[in-house]
């Protein structure tokens, strides 16, 4: 550093000396590219202050009388402000830089506002039109039932086939409205972060699932998983989702094999589902966490398409990310990565000293 300005001094008066040689615009042009290397080396407007002083101390010893020093004591002060011309036009680059980067926060932070906006009512609409439609939903299956159960002897086989399939319609119906009403309410439900074993939570859904696995051969590998800090009742139902879709598309394996496991990706620890079940057509992967998307037909395995959207949004309330990687007739493997908590590693710290 005190080499390069060294070098600096040296040649803002040698600059300085062509200058009051020969005051022109060429001369000029030394001062301004003395003031471009200064700014360059990031000094300041006080250390090349600091030069110009020193350079015209030497000047005016050298002067003969009284007006020769005037004359280029008026001269070097020109010189001078022409070496700060870079210093001005950074400054005010800077200036219209900070003023574009206002403006387009501004304008970001109106587009994030009209944006919460929207979602609010997105969610407000799809709560009221969800809970309003459970009334005559019930009113439907619930006549259907009757119509059955009272009149059964009564109708034909076809009416029996119809009124079958209502209640077959409206009880889905009514599933899709239930899943709605918890995708529109995750929306406004805050995270309860609390440290979590992942094991734990696994083993509550497999207990939950075993209904649907009686008189059926399938293969649990599950791994040792970690603590996380998550909510528990959130991450229970990723789990609850993930797991029941690996039970239902392994459904026509004669043995299935659902594994659950970690791994370390991009530096990120990934929690993984896979299974050896139907899979899916790596092309149609940008719909599997689409609300209502199906890659399969409901004739062969039931769902509404709200699961995967779950889990997709509570995965993102905990700041991380899912996808999914799969094979026709090969199974699937479903990712997520979880994000720091609300306080980084010092808040983790802190809640992990709670929690013992």
């Amino acid at each position: 550093m005190k080499a390069a300005l060294s070098e600096l001094a040296e040649q803002y008066e040698l600059a300085l000396a062509d200058y009051l040689a020969s005051a022109g615009e060429a001369a000029l042009e030394g001062a301004y590219r003395v003031g471009r290397r200064a700014l360059a080396d990031a000094l300041g407007v006080m250390e090349l202050s600091a030069i110009h002083q020193e350079a015209l101390g030497r000047v005016l010893h050298d002067c003969r009388t009284t007006e020769e020093c005037a004359r280029a004591a008026a001269a070097a002060t020109g010189f001078f402000a022409e070496s700060l011309a870079p210093y001005e036009m950074a400054l005010r680059g800077f200036r219209e830089s900070s003023e574009q980067l206002r403006l387009a926060n501004a304008a970001l932070e109106q587009r994030s506002s009209d944006l919460a906006a929207a979602n609010q009512e997105l969610e407000a609409f799809t709560y009221s039109v969800s809970h309003d439609l459970r009334a005559p939903l019930r009113h439907i299956d619930g006549f259907s039932k009757l119509l059955l159960e009272e009149y059964s002897a009564g109708l034909p086989e076809e009416a029996h086939h119809y009124l079958t399939r209502v209640r077959e319609g409206t009880q889905r119906m009514g599933q899709l409205v239930d899943d709605l009403l918890s995708l529109s309410r995750l929306g406004r439900q805050e995270v309860r972060w609390q440290i979590v074993g992942l094991n734990s939570l696994v083993e509550e859904v497999r207990r939950d699932l075993q209904p649907e696995m009686e008189g059926r051969k399938i293969d649990w590998k599950v791994s040792s998983l970690p603590f996380v800090e998550c909510d528990p009742a959130l991450m229970r139902q990723v789990f609850a989702n993930l797991l029941s879709n690996a039970v239902k598309f392994t459904r026509p394996r004669e043995r299935a094999v659902i594994e659950v496991g970690t791994m370390t990706r991009d530096g990120q620890d990934v929690t993984f589902v896979r299974d050896n079940g139907v899979g899916f057509s790596m092309k149609y992967a940008d719909k599997l966490f689409g609300i209502f998307q199906r890659l399969h037909r409901q004739e062969d395995f039931e769902g509404t398409g709200v699961g995967l959207a779950t889990v997709q949004r509570i995965i993102h309330k905990h700041g991380g990310r899912v996808w999914a990687e799969g094979e026709l007739d090969k199974g699937a493997t479903f990712y997520f990565a979880l994000g720091e908590p609300a306080g980084g590693r010092a808040g983790k710290a802190a809640r992990a000293g709670e929690a013992i």
